[in-house]
């Protein structure tokens, strides 16, 4: 039977004409199988013409992946090695090795043999981590914690060279052996074939791993791998509607018809190891499923990110097979129509996706036609060059006949290099294409290396800049690597004149063999990358692989050292093998094993994306094993790799994912400290390294940067310089230019890792040394300074809030350095060019969004100083040209960097935030152009608003500042300037009195700012205005004694307090809210009701105004603020304040999850963004999982256990219902449709997927159920303790599998402590430990000895805390 599909080529088309072709037609194998010829989307054609061999061709513009084989000659070694043995990889050359291109086939186009076969497999062998972080032991990340985690030294990736030693008498009587082993194999295959018949080629099913059809797997529902107790706590299990999820042998997660289910979108994460060069990759679960690929960000594209169009296509009986089309989609309105039976199902291929970790595959199963087609894509790992990988593997199902193919399979467009591409192929895409050309690394005729790239950069500038770089295709059938197959680069000879690439016209009039044998042209045109496959016999049970490589070179001279390294044998296995594992490395460092296998994996898949957003923090320098920290040893530095942004559905983020060694990438100020929580948690060894970097941004405004960016390293010491620049090049006066080279680049200014390593490689500097141990020396001698950049107008007004949690994550593991913490270290101040303006200049009188009014509005909140921009250029690196670092350093007026103490630093900042309250006293203006958490309200600035969120955190900071200040009994000191605005603070207070101030409506329902507070906030505001005038500190400061701060910041939180009273007076409002009186409100507003014009205006011709008097507005309730105010309650308040947001706009009744705010019906779009959003969707009342999540944490925290526990089995992943969620439920989405959305088939589907905030707050849930609220503390004697206090309900413990004897405790919970060690529970049978803790520990340590102790205290605590000697504990309860 034969049939023809339809669908867009560019987002993942693939045809194949299928007919079988019988035994005796067949020519013996050693021949060359008959030509076959092409017809495509045609009807059928003469008998005569009908071929008799089948052509494939698979195109994918967004060339997606499929599912990932069990390949038959490698064993990956996370969990299934463990002998010891140290293994090597493959042999894979270095990329400097001068071992010669492989030969090609002399035919005109090189092209390999015409008739192909899929040999036996090789022999199984084991590959270990080049990467073993110095265990020197490639066994499992059980038995060997120390190659589990990226926090230990990374060893460089080894390459084993093809140069041979021996010598030419040796090499000649080898070539004779192999020749006659060649002859006779050959024989025997002949006789195995005409005697026993070709099913005698099946492979056994134990050696056929290199077929995964996804059948095979781990899990299966909730619960998976172990029982759940029958006494259940108060927060009961219910049954789940998700018990059908599957995962397969490599922990992927399955999804069934995958383009039957919801659409989303997903992302690989961009992680090639440390010495790798990644690129960005975006999938969706259509066609052939990949969106978008590229280098860096969205500007320099190799696959443009298009949307995806969905159609369907026709249904006739013809011969060409397109897998994955959309026209044989099993779409369940199809699958339930009356029309529907068991031959219709027939004709549709059962499909799947596979979602890894670092690698996607798609699978198709067509038994109509007995063709399986299995696609997987990965991003390539640890090489000096970056490329996306497609392995397609199509297997013959067919019991008894051979299949012949002609097969075309890569991207339908491929775009060149040429400069920021991304705007200008939508805008002028045409004159664009003028640029474009194809060029081929090879000799003349050569198809197999075409280069696409542009002449020049396509600007517009009198400076014309030539374009050397290029994308690459390079691609070969798998056992047959040294012939690279030929590439189809001409669209149209493919096309034809269907400029839609939907239909492959040029295949009507010419066979693939044609097209390769005549001319093709790539100038002045979009160009397409097909690997061709003129003719290849699959035979039954049999499969061929075809692996394509896409990515960029800098010059066309590196493609042969690029075909040279990828060709070799197992090469594309070896680095599948070496993606996954780099990610088991990540993930393996938060490993918990549960009754709820579905909660397992989702831990490991949350720690993996709060990775992304944060980054993983590696140790460079002097990192001996003796567990030493950042604090201790100035030699060790901290550097955070893989951090990123971007995905398809957030197309507003302007994201970078660097494609050099160390990569890493700029983000969001709240999204790398929020992110950043849990270092110091899951690694010690970091120590305050984030604490201080994230205060050392706070400018002496109180605002920050909004971008951050890695740390940068220098050195200053040209002796340093040129002492690393020897050790690493050598001695020798031969190497005195590359010496002097390498100290001039040391010497000339702030680098990263990886900026280091490409300056070395462009000026062909060769290190003596290994790379790992240069760039650990250069990290040992350097300076690290934070890094960061001012982008665009305003300042948030929440960022500063988190600094709090990384304070108490650092003291939870180190209570015994508080003090050390607060008064040692002295800190910069970062310092903007943008300045927050003053009121006279960002108050303006305008009309109201309808029209109808005038109101006072707060615009352009921020401007740029030009006073600082000079002092700032005095800083220029004559070198580079850019900013030195120091130019983002708050100095005082002689030139020195101004310091402070991180308690001092905390102070400033507590004041600044308490002179930022608002007319009422209330809240924290939002003065400065931005909001705080909630940035789709981006228009309440406008509005003269103010955050209470913003104010809890105030009153939480003061508290803590007059706490510590009276524990050690120090002083502190502060800039003059500083100073002088406590006083006039001080002042302000004194003349407001004592008086509460409780608000009154007016008559006609407006509450009025009282004239006493007006004047208060006016004269403050002034005086915090005269402060943010100064540009630099005079230098002189003023000292405070403990007592003194103690009693600014007492009577600094009784006026907060009061303004508390307040804001709970005045209330919320919003559409049926009948809770609003017993809720806390979030926001407010001010309108101006009197004002005078001060004579200016501003550059809009809007008069600028002078505020007289103000009444307050309000808002309806948000989520956010519930949040922050549980903070600052006992469990019995909170658990009042549940029940009453329990059962007010806030809950999603139906979801039973909460959203982001109750109704925002009637209220002014002048709120921001968040106004024209659809109900239910993004930020108007949708459950956004960040902040839910944080309302989550909260209940943990206060201990409120059963409403804790309830709330996770309703609201949390991986719990919710899958089927509603519409992806996996492994990954969590930014936010989950509510029930206010008017589409009821959306209601609770996850958007946004992944980067979300609210993986930082599952890991602290994690580490509060696992680890407990304080892991370590001091006794009564100041000695150092550990105690693990965990909160686990009963049926996350599982059946002990490991009991030696029924004395043995039977029930267990696993999971890895500070990324290495194994930490297990036991109890006798299942029970809720709630703030339970143990009766014993049984500790392992590294030198086998084991000790059994009632309590951790003192010695063995510390060593605990410096990881290296303690190999697991048990605690038993």
């Amino acid at each position: 039977m034969q049939q023809v599909a339809e669908e867009d080529p560019e987002k993942g088309a693939a045809w194949a004409t299928t007919t079988a072709a019988q035994p005796e037609e067949v020519t013996p194998l050693i021949n060359n199988a008959p030509t076959s010829q092409s017809f495509i989307y045609g009807s059928p054609p003469p008998a005569s013409l009908m071929p008799s061999t089948s052509s494939f061709i698979s195109s994918n513009t967004t060339c997606s992946s499929a599912v990932t084989p069990r390949f038959s000659n490698v064993t990956i070694d996370d969990d299934s090695d463990n002998d010891g043995n140290n293994n090597p990889p493959p042999r894979v050359p270095s990329m400097s090795s001068t071992t010669s291109l492989p030969a090609r086939s002399s035919s005109t186009n090189n092209r390999p043999t015409s008739s192909s076969r899929v040999p036996p497999p090789r022999q199984k062998s084991s590959l270990h981590r080049p990467l073993n972080n110095g265990s020197g032991n490639g066994g499992s990340s059980e038995n060997n914690n120390n190659a589990s985690s990226f926090h230990h030294r990374p060893a460089v990736p080894q390459r084993q060279p093809l140069h041979s030693t021996r010598s030419s008498r040796i090499k000649t009587s080898s070539t004779l052996i192999i020749l006659v082993l060649g002859l006779f194999l050959a024989v025997c295959t002949l006789f195995q074939y005409f005697v026993m018949g070709p099913d005698s080629f099946n492979l056994p099913p134990d050696l056929d791993s290199n077929n995964n059809d996804g059948g095979s797997t781990i899990g299966e529902g909730v619960g998976a791998g172990g029982g759940r107790s029958s006494g259940s706590s108060k927060a009961k299990r219910k049954q789940q509607q998700h018990n059908d999820v599957k995962f397969d042998e490599f922990g992927r997660y399955i999804v069934e018809d995958y383009d039957a289910n919801p659409p989303f979108s997903d992302i690989l994460p961009g992680v090639a190891g440390i010495y790798g060069k990644p690129l960005y990759v975006f999938y969706v679960n259509r066609g052939q499923g990949i969106a978008s690929f590229g280098v860096k960000s969205k500007d320099y594209p190799i696959m443009e990110c298009e949307k995806i169009e969905f159609r369907s296509g026709k249904k006739s009986k013809e011969f060409l097979v397109e897998p994955f089309d959309s026209s044989r989609t099993r779409f369940s309105q199809l699958m339930e129509s009356s029309s529907w039976n068991e031959q219709e199902e027939s004709r549709y291929p059962v499909r799947r996706m596979f979602i890894g970790a670092n690698d996607m595959t798609i699978q198709e199963v067509d038994m109509w036609n007995k063709i399986e087609t299995n696609v997987t894509y990965f991003n390539l790992p640890e090489e000096d060059f970056g490329a996306f990988v497609k392995r397609t593997t199509i297997s013959n199902l067919d019991e008894k006949d051979a299949l012949h193919l002609s097969v075309l399979d890569g991207l339908a467009r491929i775009q060149p290099v040429g400069g920021k591409l991304s705007s200008l192929l939508k805008m002028i895409g045409r004159t664009i294409e003028g640029f474009m050309g194809v060029h081929h690394a090879g000799w003349v005729d050569d198809l197999t290396m075409p280069f696409f790239r542009m002449s020049e950069i396509p600007d517009d500038e009198d400076a014309v800049v030539v374009e050397e770089a290029g994308h690459f295709c390079l691609s070969y059938i798998e056992y047959q690597e040294k012939d690279l197959l030929p590439i189809v680069y001409d669209t149209n000879k493919v096309f034809g004149e269907d400029t839609s690439l939907m239909r492959p016209m040029g295949l009507y009039e010419k066979s693939i063999k044609e097209i390769l044998e005549g001319k093709q042209y790539g100038a002045a045109r979009t160009s397409s990358a097909f690997a061709a496959v003129d003719d290849v016999t699959i035979w039954p049970g049999q499969k061929i692989t075809i692996t394509s490589f896409y990515g960029r070179a800098d010059s066309i001279t590196d493609l042969p050292i690029i075909a040279r390294r990828i060709t070799q044998g197992g090469f594309a296995t070896y680095k599948l093998s070496r993606a996954r594992a780099l990610i088991q490395q990540i993930t393996s460092s938060a490993e918990t094993v549960t009754a709820e296998h579905l909660f397992d994996k989702h831990v490991e898949q949350m720690f993996l994306d709060n990775a992304l957003m944060g980054g993983i923090p590696v140790l460079l320098g002097d990192t001996d094993d003796d567990g030493g920290n950042a604090d201790d040893d100035e030699k060790i530095k901290v550097y955070h790799l893989f951090s990123r942004r971007g995905d398809l559905e957030r197309d507003y983020d302007r994201f970078i994912i660097e494609s050099t060694y160390f990569s890493e990438g700029p983000s969001n100020f709240r999204d790398v400290i929020q992110n950043r929580r849990n270092d110091v948690i899951f690694n010690p060894r970091v120590g305050a390294f984030n604490f201080n970097m994230f205060l050392s941004l706070i400018q002496a405004d109180g605002y920050n940067p909004l971008s951050v960016e890695a740390v940068v390293f220098s050195v200053d010491d040209p002796e340093v310089c040129l002492r690393l620049a020897t050790n690493a090049v050598g001695f020798a006066d031969g190497h005195r230019a590359q010496r002097e080279a390498l100290a001039s680049i040391l010497c000339d200014g702030e680098f990263r890792p990886g900026q280091l390593v490409e300056m070395i490689e462009e000026q062909n500097i060769f290190l003596m040394t290994s790379l790992s141990s240069f760039i650990d020396d250069v990290a040992a001698s350097s300076k690290v300074s934070p890094a960061a950049v001012t982008e665009g107008a305003g300042f948030s007004a929440d960022h500063w809030t988190y600094i709090l949690d990384l304070m108490a994550s650092y003291l939870q593991i180190y209570p015994d350095r508080e003090e050390y913490l607060l008064f040692s270290s002295k800190l910069t101040y970062y310092y903007s060019h943008r300045v927050v303006s003053p009121r006279k200049n960002k108050y303006v009188l305008s009309k109201s969004y309808n029209g109808e009014w005038l109101h006072v509005r707060q615009l352009d909140a921020t401007y740029e100083s030009t006073e600082r921009r000079e002092y700032m250029r005095q800083y220029v690196n004559p070198a580079s040209g850019w900013y030195k670092n120091e130019a983002n350093m708050q100095h005082d007026v002689e030139g020195n960097i101004f310091k402070s103490s991180a308690m001092e630093k905390l102070f400033l900042l507590a004041t600044i935030k308490f002179a930022t309250r608002d007319p009422f006293g209330i809240g924290i203006e939002y003065e400065a152009g931005k909001p705080g958490w909630n940035a789709a309200l981006n228009g309440i600035s406008s509005m003269l608003g103010s955050g209470l969120p913003e104010a809890y955190e105030l009153k939480i900071l003061l508290q803590y500042i007059h706490d510590a200040i009276l524990k050690y009994s120090r002083p502190i000191t502060v800039p003059n300037e500083l100073a002088e605005l406590i006083e006039k603070i001080s002042t302000a207070l004194d003349e407001l009195g004592d008086s509460d101030f409780i608000p009154s409506y007016e008559p006609e329902g407006e509450v009025k700012v009282p004239q006493p507070l007006f004047l208060y906030w006016d004269a403050v505001a002034t005086a915090r205005e005269e402060y943010r005038a100064i540009s630099l500190f005079s230098g002189e400061t003023h000292q405070y004694s403990s007592g003194d701060v103690a009693k600014l910041t007492k009577r600094w939180m009784k006026q907060i307090d009061l303004g508390i009273d307040r804001a709970n007076v005045i209330g919320s409002h919003g559409h049926t809210q009948s809770a609003g009186a017993v809720i806390t409100p979030t926001y407010f507003s001010y309108n101006v009701t009197k004002w005078e014009e001060t004579g200016d205006h501003n550059d809009e011709g809007h008069p600028f105004c002078i505020a007289k008097e103000m009444v307050i507005g309000k808002f309806p309730l948000f989520l956010e603020g519930v949040t922050r105010v549980m903070k600052t309650m006992d469990k019995k308040q909170a658990v009042a304040l549940y029940e009453h947001v329990k059962h007010s706009g806030l809950r999603d009744k139906e979801l039973k999850m909460y959203t982001l705010s109750s109704s925002l019906t009637g209220q002014s779009y002048d709120m921001g963004r968040m106004m024209g959003f659809s109900s239910g969707w993004l930020e108007n009342q949708s459950v956004w999982m960040d902040q839910s999540y944080k309302y989550y944490l909260e209940l943990i925290k206060k201990n409120m256990f059963d409403q804790f526990f309830e709330e996770m089995l309703n609201g949390m992943l991986p719990f919710i219902d899958g089927e509603k969620y519409g992806r996996s439920v492994m990954e969590c989405s930014s936010f989950i449709a509510s029930s206010a959305f008017e589409d009821p088939k959306m209601r609770g589907r996850g958007v946004l997927a992944r980067l979300s905030g609210a993986t930082a707050e599952f890991l602290s849930i994690w580490k509060l159920m696992f680890i407990g609220e304080t892991l370590f503390q001091l006794n009564e004697g100041g000695e150092l303790e550990m105690q693990l206090v965990p909160t686990l309900p009963s049926w996350l413990f599982k059946e002990n599998d490991l009991v030696q004897s029924p004395a043995e405790k039977k029930y267990v919970i696993r999971f890895k402590l500070f990324t290495s060690i194994s930490v297990a529970y036991f109890v006798a049978t299942p029970k809720d430990l709630f703030g339970v803790k143990p009766s014993k520990y049984i500790i392992g340590l590294r030198d086998g000895s084991i000790m059994s102790v009632e309590s951790i205290s003192s010695t063995l605590a510390a060593n605990i805390r410096k990881v290296v000697y303690i190999d697991y504990i048990h605690a038993y309860f």
